[in-house]
């Protein structure tokens, strides 16, 4: 536990550029007590509300709740939303670099839940115009220097679509760059030195897994094709697995004792990981971080951070027989 504690206390001095695809989680919480006559739904009493920052701003905020140092890179609308990211982020203790397209629309995800069951998810969302694009990635380039380790949160929504020249730009500077990967493509993220998918994600580029020799395979298949230096796969129930070139995998089991809600989990894992590469942890010791702090998180309803303290709490819960 010492080594687990000390490392942890390393994870605060560290910077880390986040950029990518951030939004405004909505939480409408409320009772069910009937269905609708007007259709076969249920019907929400809304009882209190909450906003959270969802996507890369989740990433950033694992980041500083656990002590770090992080700049936030996103491209918002010039909209409500996108002035309380901005304010969401201020007071998360982030540095919010954000650059507002004026034809945009900050990306907005609302949900309605009753009994910690999610009952809908509403989705608002247009992609980023060029200019904007091009003056974030202006933006990346003024950033770059002041920081130890990049993460391109990628959610599809347009954000990243000049991942390629970020990877280049951040190797031009010895930085590395971990990626939370979205779609099958994954040439854009050639030369990355980590890509953190799900089990889903990962099947969707390398195929169906057999068993954990085959996932050992197509891992290792991966990374040749791409020039990727790690892959972490995180898997659901069965924890998560590192994967680098020429190397024995190391696995993790799942840490979580109760699960609620794996919305974010996959942000508070690579915020994690960025941490630990930034203050040049090992890996065996940035896995055993990342995996306890992806069993706080879940164990949370709604997107999440974990604390410094949860995390340390979960640790020493962790080493005990």
């Amino acid at each position: 536990m010492e080594s687990a504690a000390a490392d942890l206390d390393q994870l605060s001095a560290c910077a880390v550029l986040v950029a990518g695809d951030s939004m405004l989680d909505r939480y409408w919480f409320g009772r069910v007590d009937r269905i609708s006559p007007e259709a076969p739904v249920p019907v929400v009493i809304v009882q209190h509300h909450d906003e959270r920052l969802g996507g890369a701003g989740n990433v950033a905020a694992n980041i500083t709740s656990l002590g770090g140092r992080c700049t936030l890179l996103s491209v918002v609308g010039d909209d409500e939303a996108g002035r309380r990211l901005a304010g969401l982020a201020a007071g998360a203790g982030i540095d919010p670099q954000l650059v507002t397209d004026p034809g945009g629309q900050t990306t907005v995800k609302l949900r309605a839940i009753a009994r910690n069951q999610q009952l809908l998810r509403a989705d608002f969302e247009a992609p980023p115009g060029a200019p904007a694009l091009d003056a974030a990635m202006t933006r990346f380039a003024e950033q770059l220097p002041r920081h130890q380790a990049v993460v391109l949160s990628d959610y599809g929504k347009g954000g990243l679509a000049h991942s390629a020249r970020l990877i280049e730009m951040a190797a031009a500077h010895h930085i590395p760059v971990l990626v939370d990967p979205k779609g099958a493509d994954f040439t854009r993220y050639r030369g990355a030195a980590m890509v953190t998918p799900n089990l889903a994600e990962f099947e969707r580029v390398a195929g169906a897994v057999a068993d954990d020799e085959d996932l050992r395979a197509r891992a290792e298949a991966l990374m040749r094709e791409h020039d990727l230096k790690r892959l972490l796969v995180t898997l659901s129930d069965r924890g998560m697995a590192l994967f680098s070139p020429g190397r024995e995998a190391i696995r993790r089991p799942a840490r979580a004792r109760e699960v609620y809600d794996v919305s974010g989990a996959g942000d508070t894992v690579i915020a994690v990981m960025a941490m630990a590469v930034a203050a040049g942890l090992d890996d065996h010791a940035a896995l055993a971080l990342a995996n306890g702090a992806a069993g706080v998180v879940v164990s949370k309803v709604g997107t999440a951070a974990a604390g410094r303290d949860e995390l340390k709490a979960a640790l020493e819960r962790d080493q005990r027989p």
